[in-house]
């Protein structure tokens, strides 16, 4: 398997569930009469980063991660979003940004080095397959199943299927 093989369509797969779920979350408000703010900035604790930050953080992850492996220019995405639509306009531009990638792109990229930011001030470098295995799939999927989690705790009907996008 190719390192494209075995990080863009991960990317791709998550990032069109979590389409589907902003879809599930919008008819859920309209069908309960809830304000869509509600549910965009809830939190599941007052120190936690709101629902929808934890979407535009799993796009920074997939786009940016794959522009590193690529060693292409990292896009910068402001956060500017508030509402279903623009999340969902905002993950399609992800993942066409990820459909853009040729595998050739990614050869040798578990092999090369990654620098990236840990911080406001501070970065480290890592081995491709470390920068995927240690950073970058670790923050993809925790930014994407808290969104899942805390739609399903504001009483959105969905499940594993839907976060895996088998639904």
């Amino acid at each position: 398997m190719s390192f494209y093989d075995a990080t863009v369509p991960a990317f791709t797969q998550i990032l069109t569930s979590l389409t589907g779920l902003l879809n599930k979350a919008e008819a859920h408000c309209k069908a309960k009469n809830i304000q869509p703010e509600v549910i965009l900035n809830a939190r599941l604790y007052p120190d936690m980063l709101p629902f929808v930050k934890q979407i535009q953080l799993a796009s920074d992850f997939a786009g940016k991660s794959c522009a590193r492996l690529a060693q292409v220019e990292v896009p910068i995405t402001p956060d500017t979003e508030t509402s279903f639509e623009e999340l969902r306009l905002r993950l399609a531009k992800t993942i066409d940004y990820l459909k853009s990638f040729k595998p050739a792109q990614f050869e040798g990229a578990d092999a090369k080095d990654v620098t990236f930011p840990t911080g406001p001030n501070t970065s480290i470098t890592l081995k491709g397959q470390e920068y995927i295995n240690r950073a970058a799939f670790p923050n993809f999927y925790f930014h994407a199943a808290t969104a899942h989690g805390l739609l399903r705790h504001n009483g959105v009907e969905i499940g594993k299927r839907d976060f895996l996008g088998v639904a």
